[in-house]
């Protein structure tokens, strides 16, 4: 079942707009069989941040 980008969107938590750029990249596969962007409801939403603390305190590893 497809379903609309707002929805798509509020499912998981970010902004339509967001949503619209990754579709744009490709990042995000939808089809637009008219007017509005549809995305199957199955399609996982990867966050590809860093989120493991990798980074944390870079700048002052740096300056050292």
């Amino acid at each position: 079942m497809f379903i609309t980008v707002s929805e798509y969107a509020k499912r998981h938590g970010v902004s339509p707009s967001t949503i619209r750029h990754r579709i744009a990249r490709g990042s995000t596969p939808a089809v637009k069989p008219g007017h509005d962007w549809l995305i199957d409801e199955d399609t996982p939403y990867i966050d590809g941040r860093e989120t493991s603390g990798k980074y944390k305190g870079w700048r002052k590893k740096e300056a050292e």
